[in-house]
Parts: structure tokens; sequence; C-alpha cells
């Protein structure tokens, strides 16, 4: 049957308008779990990294431990690209089962590690699940999700990441707790139980529907429409009463996923968006994963703390970071993005120069450096979540999967993959004063960002998708965001 390019639908609205529901939460867990994922997979190796220098476990030197952190990021680079391609043109839900089979796969073997080449081998193909992870559900969960709650949703969603990072650090301090398990064998169980709460994750997913959106980008306009219908039937079902669409919205029902496209989007039509995605991803990838992957390095060589001790300082720092985005997240729905965006990351970087200050200093112990920590990353936390915000919503959404692709592949790649092996060698040279430099370096970057998000960032808060995607990248009128129809959000 033949599709017109040119559709008119009633279906984004219809997603819009729904009420939240059971079934926003289903959706939430079984798709918003992947940040608990990647949280626990960083802590399992921030807190063995001690564990994994010792000889009779892989007796990896410091510079070695953070190679292999950089090898996991490189690999979620990598992945991240090609099943970001892969999500635009084949589908969300496709994707969903095959990331996530390469990470469980990737996670078992690491437990099997005989070395640093296999160990940062199979952390690369970690990382490339998770990677790919990350383009396909930001996708989807953007997609599925009423525009009034998509910011403190995705904030809440992202945040998950660090509910990860509070069960890998209680787990270690039972797992590498020698009167348990002797070191040899207890790192091993770490990374064997990420494997097994995998496999719960694939249960999870599979009643969850293929994007409406994604449906209608590629002519699948019947199928959408059904998927649709079977949310309304759910959520009317639940007892919810619901309103009439409220708009009708022009789609291009032929999607031109090609490179070429790709390319006039990023560089030509929307240019400054992806100056903002990529300031902001390269901002928050070099501050996190340089202060984060190696505090375990830091606490060992600083303040003598012992391995199986290192997973409660991780508690608090975890749920320090866990708090921001729940608490912050509604602000950035009602004050705005702009506002938010540009507050949250000029304020981590003034926190994280005060904080490396300190350390420099020697006037803090390890558990005043904690709290320190702590306090940092309850800002940095809402700030590193709305990054991965707006790349996800400020992109057409046939390309959506890609640009969260390339973007996150850049903010890793240029921020990520270079910081944990640079404040490794940081911290093997046992001079705060060098380590103190290397924060600063992550504070210069997160004011900078900020600075180009009160300059860049659109008003995006409580708009469609189809309406961010149409607007011109100047736009400075911020909208009334008490208008409306209020729903119950998350």
């Amino acid at each position: 049957m033949h599709v017109p390019r040119l559709i008119e639908t009633d279906i984004p609205a219809r997603l819009d308008r729904l009420p939240w529901s059971r079934w926003h939460w289903r959706v939430v867990i079984a798709l918003g779990i992947t940040w608990l994922l990647d949280g626990l997979e960083v802590t399992l190796v921030g807190a063995v990294a001690n564990v994994l220098a010792r000889p009779e476990t892989l007796h990896l030197s410091e510079a070695e431990i953070g190679a292999s952190v950089s090898a996991y990021l490189a690999g979620a680079v990598l992945g991240s690209l090609i099943f970001g391609r892969l999500t635009d043109r084949l589908g969300r839900r496709k994707l969903f089962f095959v990331t996530l089979s390469v990470y469980l796969g990737a996670t078992f073997l690491t437990a099997l590690s005989t070395g640093f080449v296999t160990f940062a081998v199979f952390r690369a193909l970690t990382g490339a699940g998770i990677g790919g992870e990350y383009s396909a559900i930001n996708a989807a969960i953007d997609e599925l999700l009423p525009a009034r709650v998509r910011g403190r949703a995705d904030l809440a969603i992202n945040g998950t990441y660090w509910l990860g990072t509070a069960l890998g650090a209680a787990s270690t301090l039972v797992l590498l707790d020698p009167t348990v398990l002797p070191y040899r064998l207890g790192w091993r169980v770490c990374f064997g139980l990420g494997g097994v709460l995998g496999l719960g994750i694939l249960l999870t997913r599979r009643h969850l529907p293929e994007s409406p959106r994604w449906l209608l980008m590629h002519g699948r306009i019947a199928e959408a429409d059904a998927v649709v219908r079977g949310i309304e039937d759910e959520i009317e079902s639940e007892g919810h009463v619901l309103e009439p669409p409220d708009r009708m919205s022009t789609v291009d029902a032929a999607a031109d996923t090609s490179w070429a496209r790709i390319v006039r989007v990023l560089l030509v039509k929307h240019r400054r968006r992806a100056i903002l995605g990529m300031t902001l991803m390269v901002a928050q990838a070099f501050a996190y994963n340089g202060v984060f992957f190696t505090y375990a390095l830091v606490l060992g060589r600083f303040y003598g703390v012992p391995a199986d001790d290192i997973g409660l300082y991780l508690l608090p720092f975890a749920f320090g970071n866990l708090l921001g985005p729940f608490v912050l997240g509604h602000l950035f729905d009602r004050l705005g993005r702009r506002v938010m965006i540009a507050s949250t990351y000029i304020l981590t970087g003034v926190l994280l120069a005060l904080a490396g200050w300190a350390f420099a200093a020697n006037i803090v112990t390890s558990t005043q450096l904690t709290v320190l920590w702590c306090l940092v990353f309850f800002v940095a936390s809402a700030a590193a979540s709305s990054a991965y915000l707006t790349v996800s919503e400020l992109f057409p959404v046939e390309l959506r999967g890609m640009a969260i692709a390339i973007f996150y592949a850049i903010g890793t790649g240029a921020g990520g993959v270079a910081a944990p092996t640079l404040f490794g060698a940081l911290v093997g040279t046992g001079s705060r004063v060098g380590v103190f430099e290397g924060y600063l370096v992550g504070a210069a970057l997160m004011v900078l960002a900020g600075v180009v998000a009160a300059i860049l960032a659109l008003p995006a808060e409580r708009r469609s998708l189809e309406e961010i995607a149409s607007m011109d990248d100047r736009e400075r009128v911020p909208i009334d965001v008490t208008s409306g129809t209020p729903g119950t959000s998350p």
C-alpha cells in the first residue's frame, strides 16, 4: 500500500496527553535500568581496583587499572555508534535485546579474565553493550513519555545509574571481605552478579512495544496506531479517563537516515544544538570519569583505606548522586532547560575546584572528602543527566538514535576515555597537587559548558518532540510552563 510522504497524525499528541500510569512505570523500569547496569559496572571496577592489583588476583598496576577503564569506555563509544545506527534503521525494540545480550555475555566473560589483556578486552565488549543501550534506550524513553514530564523523568531515569553504584558498593562490602570469600574468588563473583541482574532485565522487556514515533517515521502507520491504541486501552483499564488529543502533527513517513542527512542536520541545520550537545557531554564525561573511576585509587594511596572498605565510601557517594536528579529534576520542567542546565554545570565546576583544593591542601580526612564529593555530585548528577536529556530531545526522531550515539561517543571519547588513564597516572605519582590539577581541568570544562548552555540551550521544556524538532535554534522566548493540562507525574 502506498503511503504518502507527509501525513497528518494525532499519534504524538495521543502519547503526550496520557496520564502517568502503571504502564509508564513499566517502561521506565524495563528500559531505565540500563543506567543501573552501567553504575554497577563502573562501581565494581572502582571498588575492586585495589584487589585487582594483588598478586593472587590479576596483579594489575595502577596504570593498567586506569587503562582497563578506558577500554570499557572505548568499547562503549564503538558500541554506541554501531547500535545507534542500527536502532534508527531497524527499530528501538530489536536493539533492546541485542545490546543487553552483548552486555550479558561480556560481563560473564569478565569474571573469567586471566590477566590484563583478557580483562581489558572483556571490559571493552561490556562497554559496547552498554553504549548500544544508551542509544536505543534514550531514544525510546523520550519517544514514549509525555512531554510535560520528560525532563524530570529523564533525569530520574539517568539518576538510577547511582542506584547501580550503591548496589555495586554494597555487594563489594561482602564479596571483597576476605573472611567471606578469598580475594582471588570474590572479585569474579562481583562481575558474575552483573550478568545475573542482566538476565532478569531481559524478562522485563518482553512485552514492551516498538516506539510509535519510529513506526510513523518508517511509514508503518497502521502499526503505530495499533500500538498507541493498545497503550490507551491498558491505561483506561487502570481507571484513567483520557482527554481527546489537542493537535495534529505533520510527519515525514519516509524517514531519511542516510549519512548525508545526519551530516546536514548536525553540521548545518542544527549546528548550534550540536555544539551544545558536544560541550555538555565532553565536560560531564571528563569530570565524572576522572573523579569517580579513580576514587578508590585515591582512597588507597593517599588515605590508606583497605580494599574491602572502599564500598563504605562509595555508598554515600552514590546516594548523593542518586538524590540530585530526583530533588532537582522537576525544576528542569518548571524553570526551564536553559536556566537549570547552565546553573548546575557552573555550580558543579565551582564545587569541584573547592573539593580538589581541600584534598590538595590535605585538610580533609577520607570521610570529609567523601562528604565533599557527595555535595559536588549531588549537583553534578543532575547536570550530567541533563546532557543526555539534551542530546536525546533536540534532534529529529528518525535520527535520534544516531545523534545520541555520536554525542555520547564524542563526550566519552574526548572526555571519558582519557580521564581515567590521566587521573590514574596522576594518582600513581603520589602527588596531591598533580591530582588537584586534574580536578581543575574538570572544573574548568564544567564551567565552560554551563556558559555555552546559557547561550545556546533551547526552551524545550513541556514541548513535544515534533515541536522541538521544528523550532528555530535561536528561539529565546520561554513558554508558559504553568499552562497546559496538568497530569500526575512520577
